[in-house]
């Protein structure tokens, strides 16, 4: 299956998925059918999410340790990590700041003016994990057997780059070994090739499920405030590749091209983490080496997430809408460098925008519960999010590449 007629696989599966939700929620309205669809549906999403997640662990292992090994010395390594960082936090910088203007543009929960609930309410979201000791110690593994298991990215790469400098200090004897693990990460990619011919499936399944769950009268509901989010989320992708365009000049335009199957998975899955294999296997078709994009997607994946950035600001600052509480610019700003520092700490956290979300709300006088009101739409949001992360990681490692030097100036052929 080649990438045109999957594209247009998935899309297709998207439009089935929401005609037949759409169904079961009107035929079903009132009955228990909608809820066994969702039960026994959803299996085919988890399905493919799961055989997804079987495959990053290794793929990622394999991959960082094969690049920072070919690299040779650790200062290489450590110029990589500053130029990675230093572009990770400027994006981060300006998805916040975007996210904060296009709010106060639209100003989505103006004139809904909801009764102000008490501070203390809670969202029923756990935010314990979201404090700087805890992020820190998450960071480092415990072992590296547990940190695949639970498919902890981070700890991945943390092992990785140990290894790899190991790896790279034995020279010539670690040689095989090395090929080795080049071996299985493309064994990984291939079997990513035949998993991807389930996706359809699986996108039909994701879909159709949500609004079996919820009818298409949410997103009326809702409508301002999704349609506001998706024309800023249009607005940041805009940025991204100008800022982006700076750097790689005209290759750009062609790089959001070869990312639009991988940035349509995660948007009809919900997940970026589904579409990091093949985004992996479309930066080193444009151009970029193994050796950084193995390096900088794993990262970026933790500390680069320009979608989930840009969703903190404006659904903290609509929630202040809604209840009428008025925000000077000085709170706003402060409230956007709070967020700068507590998102960097969502790895391995679940719902991690949510609770990034409610946690910074109570620090501002807001009602923590206020994040009750767009739970019941995040999936639809999430969508949008999860193809922005895409974008923005698969920009960063082609920038990094190119700063390098290390970008090839012809796209490889698909096989």
């Amino acid at each position: 299956m080649n990438s045109k007629k999957l594209t247009n696989y998935i899309l297709g599966a998207m439009v089935l998925g929401i005609v037949a939700g759409y169904l079961v929620h009107a035929l079903g309205a009132g009955g228990t059918f909608p809820s066994s669809y969702v039960s026994y549906i959803s299996i085919l999403t988890d399905v493919f999410l799961r055989l997804i997640k079987m495959i990053i662990a290794p793929l990622v292992f394999s991959t960082l340790v094969v690049g920072i090994a070919k690299m040779g010395d650790a200062s290489a390594i450590g110029r990589i990590g500053l130029k990675t960082f230093a572009w990770f936090i400027s994006m981060s910088l300006v998805s916040l700041l975007l996210g904060l203007v296009m709010v106060n543009v639209f100003q989505p929960g103006v004139g809904v003016e909801l009764t102000l609930p008490e501070i203390a309410a809670s969202s029923g979201l756990n935010k314990n994990s979201l404090n700087l000791p805890d992020f820190v110690r998450h960071i480092f593994p415990i072992s590296i057997f547990d940190a695949m298991a639970k498919n902890e990215i981070l700890q991945i790469v943390v092992f990785a780059v140990f290894f790899g400098v190991g790896a790279a200090g034995m020279g010539e004897r670690a040689n095989e070994f090395v090929r080795n693990l080049d071996m299985l990460s493309h064994i990984m990619l291939k079997i990513t090739s035949a998993v991807m011919k389930l996706a359809p499936i699986a996108v039909f399944s994701a879909v159709s499920t949500v609004i079996a769950e919820n009818g298409l009268a949410i997103l009326l509901t809702y409508g301002k405030f999704m349609l506001s989010f998706y024309a800023s989320i249009a607005v940041l992708w805009i940025v991204i590749i100008l800022i982006s365009s700076v750097v790689l000049k005209w290759r750009a335009l062609h790089l959001v091209s070869m990312l639009r199957e991988p940035a349509l998975l995660a948007f009809t899955t919900a997940s970026s983490e589904a579409a990091y294999p093949m985004t992996l296997e479309q930066l080193e078709r444009f151009g970029c080496k193994n050796k950084i994009a193995s390096f900088v997607l794993p990262i970026g994946y933790s500390f680069n997430l320009d979608g989930s950035m840009m969703y903190c600001t404006f659904a903290a600052l609509f929630i202040a809408q809604v209840y009428g509480v008025q925000m000077e610019l000085s709170q706003q700003l402060l409230m956007l460098l709070v967020l700068m520092v507590t998102s960097k700490g969502i790895a391995g956290v679940p719902r991690a925008s949510l609770v990034v979300i409610a946690a910074t709300l109570s620090q501002f006088n807001l009602p923590e519960a206020g994040v009750l009101l767009i739970l019941g739409v995040d999936h639809f949001l999430d969508m949008a999010r999860s193809a922005t992360n895409v974008l923005g990681n698969g920009m960063a490692t082609a920038v990094i590449s190119k700063w390098e030097g290390e970008l090839e100036g012809e796209v490889r052929k698909q096989s």
